[in-house]
C-alpha cells in the first residue's frame, strides 16, 4: 500500500521560496554576491530540470528499451548551445578581463570503472547527479535514500582516491587547445549530430518515423518541451561559467557532505589525502562551498516547480526492492562519480562544454554501465 501525503501546494512554494531567499543571503553574507547568484541559478536549474523533466538517466535508457532518443537528441542541443559561448570564454575571457576554466581531466583505469559504475547506479538509483536532486526536491522519498547513499558513496571514495590515482591514465587533452574554440566546436557538432543521425535512425526503424516531441504547456507551471529544457539548462550553465568561472557540477558537494558528517562523529577523515589537500574544505562553512549552495538551491527550485505543477505529494511507503535498488544505485553513483571526475552534469557535460577528451570517455564507458544497468533493471522487473 502507498501512502501520499497531499501538502497545500501554496504553501510549499511559500516555504521553498522563501527557503531559497534566506539561502541566498547566508551565502551573501559568507562569500558575496557571486556566491547568491550561484543559489539562484541553481534554483533556475531545478526549477527547469523539474518542469521540462530532463532526466539524463531515462534518455539512455530509453534509447535501449524502447528505441526512442528524443531525449538524446535534446541533451545534444543542451551541449551545444552552451558550448557555442563556453569554449570562446575558455579561449578569449583572461584576455577579455573575465578568466574562465574549463573541466580538463586525465582518464584513465579508475575514471573508466568510475564511469561504468556510475551508469549501473543511475539506473537502478532512478537518476543522475541532477535527476537525484531534482527528483528528491520534487517530493520523492525514494530518491532521498538515493541521495543518502549518493553522499555515503561519494565519501567513501575520497578515502582510497589517492590509490586510484595511481592506475595508468591518458594525459588531459584540451580541444579547444589542440584546435582553437572554433575547430573544437566544429569536432563537437560534427561528432555529435552524427550521433543524432544514429538516433533518428534506430528510432525510424523501429517505429517508423520518430516520435513527436512534448509541446510546453505553461511557463509557470509546466510541462516544458524537452527542448525548452535544453536552453533553460543551456541558460544555467552559461551562467554558472560567467558567475563561478567554471562550467556546473554536481558531486563533489556530496563527497564534502559526506566528510563533514564523518568529522563531526569522530572519524578522522582530516587525515585522508584527498582531505587534507583541501586545508579548511571541513572547517568552512558549507556556504562557502560554491557546488553545495547551487545543489541546495536545485532541490529547492524543483520544489517550487513541482508545487506550482501540484504535484508535490511525498509519498511514505516503499517496498523492500524500491530501497535497497535506492542504496545500491546511490552508492555505486557516489562512489564512481569520484573516480571519474563527476557525474552526468560535471564529467559528461562540463567535459564536454570544456572542450575537454575526458568527457567523451566518460561518456563512452558511462553509456556502457547504463546499458547493463538497463539490463539489470529489466530482470529486476523494474521496468
Amino acid at each position: 500500500m502507498t501512502l501520499s501525503v497531499r501538502t497545500p501546494q501554496g504553501a510549499v512554494v511559500g516555504v521553498a521560496a522563501t527557503f531559497l531567499a534566506l539561502l541566498a543571503l547566508g551565502a551573501y553574507g559568507e562569500v558575496g554576491l557571486r556566491q547568491a547568484a550561484a543559489v539562484l541559478i541553481g534554483g533556475l536549474a531545478g526549477l527547469s530540470l523539474y518542469h521540462a523533466s530532463f532526466g539524463f538517466t531515462s534518455a539512455w535508457r530509453r534509447i535501449v528499451t524502447e528505441r526512442r532518443g528524443g531525449g538524446l537528441r535534446a541533451q545534444f542541443v543542451l551541449i551545444m548551445l552552451t558550448s557555442a559561448v563556453s569554449f570562446p570564454l575558455i579561449a578569449w575571457g583572461s584576455a577579455l578581463g573575465w578568466p574562465v576554466g574549463g573541466f580538463v581531466f586525465p582518464f584513465g583505469i579508475a575514471a573508466a570503472l568510475g564511469a561504468f559504475l556510475f551508469g549501473i547506479g543511475m539506473q537502478l538509483g532512478g537518476g543522475c547527479g541532477s535527476g537525484t536532486l531534482f527528483t528528491a526536491g520534487g517530493g520523492s522519498t525514494r530518491m532521498m535514500i538515493t541521495l543518502a547513499a549518493f553522499v555515503l558513496g561519494s565519501v567513501a571514495a575520497t578515502a582510497h582516491l589517492h590509490l586510484w590515482g595511481r592506475l595508468p591514465k591518458l594525459p588531459p587533452v584540451s580541444l579547444i587547445r589542440e584546435l582553437g574554440p572554433q575547430g573544437a566546436f566544429l569536432a563537437t557538432a560534427v561528432v555529435l549530430g552524427v550521433l543524432a543521425v544514429a538516433t533518428v535512425r534506430i528510432e525510424k526503424r523501429a517505429h517508423g518515423d520518430i516520435a513527436a516531441p512534448p509541446r510546453t504547456g505553461s511557463l509557470l507551471t509546466g510541462p516544458w518541451s524537452p527542448m525548452l529544457g535544453a536552453l533553460m539548462l543551456a541558460i544555467v550553465g552559461i551562467a554558472t561559467f560567467v558567475v563561478v568561472g567554471r562550467p556546473w557540477g554536481i558531486t563533489s558537494a556530496f563527497a564534502l557532505w559526506g566528510a563533514k558528517a564523518f568529522h563531526a562523529v569522530g572519524v578522522p577523515v582530516e587525515t585522508w589525502p584527498y582531505w587534507s589537500w583541501q586545508p579548511g574544505a571541513l572547517e568552512n562553512s558549507v556556504l562557502r562551498d560554491t557546488t553545495s549552495v547551487m545543489d541546495f538551491g536545485v532541490i529547492l527550485g524543483a520544489m517550487i516547480a513541482a508545487a506550482l505543477a501540484g504535484r508535490f505529494a511525498p509519498v511514505w511507503h516503499l517496498n523492500r526492492r524500491d530501497v535497497l535498488t535506492a542504496l545500491a544505485g546511490g552508492l555505486l553513483m557516489g562512489y564512481g562519480a569520484r573516480l571519474a571526475y563527476g557525474c552526468n552534469i560535471g564529467a559528461y557535460l562540463g567535459g564536454l562544454v570544456s572542450g575537454s577528451l575526458h568527457g567523451w570517455l566518460w561518456l563512452g564507458f558511462g553509456f556502457l554501465g547504463s546499458l547493463a544497468g538497463t539490463r539489470l533493471r529489466l530482470r529486476l522487473g523494474m521496468g
